[in-house]
C-alpha cells in the first residue's frame, strides 16, 4: 500500500470510479449490514488507502460490483443478504504459486525442520514425480490446491509450470494450468533440467527455442529463477526477452537466496514483478521504487526453511508497490493460505494489518496487472470474502483461525 508516483502509475493499483453509485436493477443481489467493507478505492468511506466504509453494503449485478456505500443507503432489490454484522474484503488475488506438480516432500520439510541432513534432490525429486504422473492427477491436484484456498478466500490465482522440465512436460503442464485459471506463467527456467546438468546453456538454447515454441500459446507471463544454482543475469535476461517477443509479459524470481541481478532486471525489462526479493541493496529498492515493478513478497517461503525474513518495511517505507502471495509448492512454502501469510507479514515483516490486506488483494491484483480484482468498487468483479470477525485486522490478530465464512467469485457465493 502506498501512494509512490510509480504506484499512482499502476493503474492496477489505483484504477477506481470516482462515484461509489450506479444504476441498480431490481433483480440485482445486496449484500447489507456489512460491519466494515474494505473497497481499496481512497475515494471512498475513511479515505485511507483500504477505502473503508462502515455499516456497509455491496450490490451485485451479474458478475460486477454496481454499488457500494452505506448500508441505510442501499438501493432496493429483490434479493438481500445478511452479512450479520461481519466484515467484506475483497477477494485474495495470489499472484505467485506452483501447484501443478505431483509427489511429496514431507521428509525433506521434516529433515530440515529437526535439524538433520537430508540429501534428497529437492525440485529435482518434484520433477520426476511431475513427469510420472498423469494428466487427470495433475489436474486433480491443481484443483485440490485452488479449491483449498477459495476456502480461505482467495478468489484469483496465478499458478506456473517449471516441474516438468521438457518441452512435452511443459507445455501439458501450462495446458493443465490453463483448465483453471487464466493467469498461467511460463517457467521453463525454473532450474537447469537434470537431463541438461552437463550442459546449462544448451538448456536455455531448449527453454528460449522449442520450449517457448511449445508453450507460449498456453501463457500469459514468462518467468525465470534467476538466482545462484539457477539462471545468472544473462541467461536470465535471454529467457525473457525471448519470451516476451512471443508476447509473454515477465515476471521473476528475484533476490530470493542472496543479492544478484534478479531485481534490477526485473525493472528494465518492465517486468510486473519481481518476486522474492528477500536480499535487496539500497539501488535495488530505489529501482523498485521508481518503477511499475511490483515486489511480490511471499513469507510461507522463509517461514518453511526458516531463512531471513524479507524487509517489507523498507520496502513500504520507499514507496514501493508491494504484493504478498503464497509461493505455494510442495517444497519450499507448502500453502495455499493467504490469512497466514497475512499474519506473518504483520508479525514478522513489520507490515500493518491493512499493508498487508491490501498488499493481499490490490497489491496481487497490480502483480498482475489487473485492474478488474482486488478491489469493490462499481466495475470491479464480484469477488468477495466475508469473515467472521467485524474487522480484517482479525486476519492478523487471531492468527490460524478459520475466519472466512463466505466467498463470491464472479457474483455467485461458492463457498
Amino acid at each position: 500500500m502506498n501512494t509512490s508516483p510509480a504506484a499512482r502509475n499502476n493503474p492496477a493499483a489505483t484504477s477506481a470510479p470516482t462515484s461509489a453509485n450506479s444504476a441498480v436493477a431490481a433483480t440485482a443481489t445486496a449484500i447489507v449490514n456489512i460491519a466494515s467493507l474494505v473497497t481499496n478505492d481512497p475515494s471512498l468511506g475513511d479515505g485511507t488507502p483500504l477505502g473503508l466504509i462502515q455499516d456497509a453494503a455491496v450490490v451485485i449485478e451479474g458478475d460486477r460490483v454496481v454499488w457500494v456505500g452505506e448500508s441505510s443507503e442501499a438501493p432496493g432489490t429483490d434479493n438481500r443478504v445478511d452479512a450479520g454484522g461481519r466484515a467484506v474484503i475483497p477477494g485474495f488475488v495470489d499472484s505467485h504459486s506452483h501447484l501443478v506438480f505431483a509427489g511429496d516432500r514431507t521428509a525433506e520439510f521434516n529433515a530440515r525442520m529437526s535439524g538433520r541432513p537430508y540429501e534428497a534432490g529437492g525440485i529435482r525429486t518434484t520433477v520426476a514425480a511431475t513427469r510420472a504422473a498423469t494428466d487427470a492427477e495433475l489436474s486433480a491436484n491443481v484443483a485440490r490446491h485452488m479449491y483449498e484456498a477459495l476456502r480461505q478466500g482467495t478468489t484469483t490465482f496465478e499458478t506456473k509450470s517449471g516441474y516438468g522440465l521438457t518441452v512435452e512436460d511443459e507445455a501439458r503442464a501450462l495446458r493443465i494450468a490453463g483448465e483453471h485459471t487464466d493467469e498461467v506463467t511460463y517457467l521453463g527456467a525454473h532450474i537447469v533440467s537434470p537431463d541438461y546438468a552437463d550442459d546449462p546453456a544448451g538448456y536455455v538454447d531448449l527453454v528460449t527455442g522449442p520450449m517457448l515454441d511449445a508453450c507460449a500459446p498456453y501463457a500469459r507471463w514468462v518467468d525465470v529463477f534467476c538466482e545462484k544454482g539457477a539462471f545468472d543475469g544473462d541467461q536470465a535476461r535471454a529467457v525473457l526477452t525471448a519470451g516476451q517477443a512471443k508476447g509473454l509479459q515477465a515476471r521473476v524470481h528475484a533476490n530470493q537466496l542472496s543479492y544478484g541481478p534478479g531485481v534490477q532486471l526485473a525493472v528494465e525489462l518492465d517486468a510486473a514483478s519481481a518476486d522474492h526479493c528477500t536480499h535487496l541493496t539500497d539501488a535495488d529498492v530505489d529501482a523498485l521504487a521508481h518503477s511499475s515493478t511490483v515486489a511480490t513478497l511471499l513469507p510461507g517461503a522463509e517461514f518453511s526453511t526458516r531463512a531471513p525474513w524479507p524487509d517489507a518495511r523498507r520496502l513500504l517505507d520507499a514507496g514501493v508497490t508491494v504484493a504478498l502471495s503464497t509461493d505455494c509448492n510442495p517444497g519450499s512454502s507448502f500453502t495455499s493460505s493467504m490469512p497466514f501469510c497475512i499474519a506473518l507479514a504483520v508479525r514478522d515483516m513489520r507490515m500493518t494489518p491493512d499493508e498487508a490486506l491490501w498488499s493481499a488483494t490490490a497489491g496481487g491484483a497490480a502483480a498482475l496487472r489487473r485492474t478488474d480484482v482486488g478491489r469493490l468498487t462499481p466495475g470491479a468483479r464480484a469477488d468477495l470474502t466475508l469473515l467472521d470477525a467485524p474487522s480484517h485486522v482479525h486476519l492478523a490478530y487471531r492468527p490460524g483461525v478459520p475466519l472466512v465464512t463466505e466467498v463470491w467469485r464472479k457474483g455467485l457465493r461458492t463457498i
